[in-house]
């Protein structure tokens, strides 16, 4: 089970958390709806090539990554969206489109979204379409060591 692993790594890194489970849903903005948690606070995962690197984008459920701002900020060259059939195998055990936001804990470099490193707690897929994890952002930000960038445009 993918929230096991999850789970089991918070554990290790002493990092206390909150799982709720919710019936089946595929986008972060139903997450935030079905768990009641505020969008702002709801990561998702989105995965990106930076020029030939495909990295990990973490923001707020509530908004979209400005693909030119990430550009800019990670000082790329040339940037696109990832495909399903790029990421599918690099997640094990992980739904599509449920992956957590620790990046490096399968190679990746991870760029987080200012807006959401100013949030006191965040939630995340646990690599499910039903379960949540909820932390501190200060945990997240120890374990990932993301590169805190300004790359949000509301939807």
């Amino acid at each position: 089970m993918p929230s096991a692993r999850v789970k089991e790594f918070l554990d290790k890194q002493h990092v206390p958390y909150q799982s709720i489970r919710h019936p089946p849903v595929y986008t972060t903005q139903e997450v935030a709806a079905v768990t009641h948690i505020p969008g702002q606070e709801v990561a998702k995962t989105v995965l990106v090539w930076l020029d030939e690197e495909l990295t990990m984008v973490v923001v707020p459920a509530s908004v979209r990554v400005n693909l030119d701002m990430l550009r800019e900020e990670s000082g790329a060259h040339r940037i696109e969206l990832a495909s399903e059939r790029d990421f599918r195998d690099i997640f094990p055990g992980c739904e599509v489109g449920a992956m957590p936001p620790f990046g490096n804990l399968y190679g990746l470099k991870v760029y987080v979204a200012d807006t959401l490193s100013r949030d006191e707690e965040i939630a995340f897929n646990a690599g499910t379409h039903t379960e949540v994890i909820r932390i501190r952002y200060h945990d997240f930000e120890r374990l990932v060591h993301p590169c805190v960038v300004g790359v949000t445009t509301l939807h």
